[in-house]
């Protein structure tokens, strides 16, 4: 049986800036355009923990099952450690998934607008065949694109709407940056893991483009984001502050183009959290007093 301490790592809090800083966006918006709801604000953002947390279980379990994760340069894994059986952290993975469906069927009752069931039961089937089912798509170079929709465009244009029920330009402008560093998060953790992933045959994106590609890729995922809150400046002078943030990111961009491979390339997940997380709180606040 897994420890508290096991299962709080195998959770992967590293992580949840993920699920943390589409809200804080999205409500940055609400309160800019003048409808912020502290209790939707706070729903929305469990919602977003509790389906980056069972994605990440839910990754356990898969790749545990398959065996990608035997040989692992990173954060230890439940099933692949052996520390939990693959039935005990798979069904954390669904009772994350079942809680994160109760807690947005109250926002969706809530609204009214029921459309957004559908966008919900996607963003669950999503992080399930992320590397679950019998062709997931984890495994097929197509993990950053669903991580732009799902952990960028959709949370911070639905964590905007079911607080101000209209949807918004500056929310989905707002999504770009955002949706960015959240691949980077995984653009570098799977460059971290480009080896032991091809060898399993987890055909990831950097698998496909290779090492020196994916590096190039990383920088660009830290980059564009300040260009664009610079062009938000138009609609929202104070979206500068996220400028604040680029020190942060010379950093991480330097290990990964210096050629960090393997375990080295841990501390610039750590900064890239990091990053993610001033980006984040600096950009809402600066949609909060402008829009």
């Amino acid at each position: 049986m897994a420890t508290p301490g096991q299962w709080l790592a195998g959770a992967r809090p590293r992580t949840l800036p993920n699920a943390v800083v589409p809200v804080m966006v999205g409500t940055g918006v609400a309160i800019g355009e003048g409808g912020f709801s502290w209790w939707r604000a706070v729903l929305a953002l469990l919602v977003a923990l509790l389906l980056q947390i069972g994605v990440n279980y839910a990754n356990d379990y898969s790749d545990g099952i398959r065996g990608t994760d035997d040989q692992r340069v990173g954060p230890m894994r439940l099933v692949g450690s052996r520390v939990a059986t693959p039935p005990q952290v798979l069904g954390a993975a669904l009772g994350c998934f079942a809680a994160a469906a109760v807690l947005g069927l109250v926002l969706v009752v809530a609204t009214r607008a029921w459309w957004v069931l559908l966008v919900g039961a996607a963003a669950i089937a999503a992080a399930w065949f992320y590397t679950g089912g019998k062709s997931p798509y984890g495994y097929r170079a197509l993990g950053e694109a669903a991580v732009f929709v799902f952990f960028g465009v959709v949370p911070v244009v639905g964590t905007a709407f079911v607080q101000t029920e209209q949807l918004s330009w500056p929310a989905l402008v707002a999504s770009v940056p955002v949706g960015l560093l959240s691949c980077s998060m995984l653009v570098v953790n799977n460059l971290r893991d480009v080896g032991t992933d091809g060898q399993s045959g987890k055909r990831t994106l950097a698998v496909v483009l290779g090492a020196p590609r994916t590096r190039v890729l990383y920088a660009t995922c830290l980059i564009v984001p300040f260009a664009v809150a610079l062009a938000m400046v138009v609609v929202a002078p104070a979206a500068a502050l996220a400028l604040l943030a680029a020190p942060l990111a010379i950093s991480p961009v330097r290990t990964v183009l210096s050629g960090a491979a393997g375990p080295a390339l841990i501390s610039a997940l750590q900064q890239t959290g990091k990053l993610q997380m001033a980006y984040g709180l600096l950009l809402a606040i600066g949609l909060a007093v402008t829009l």
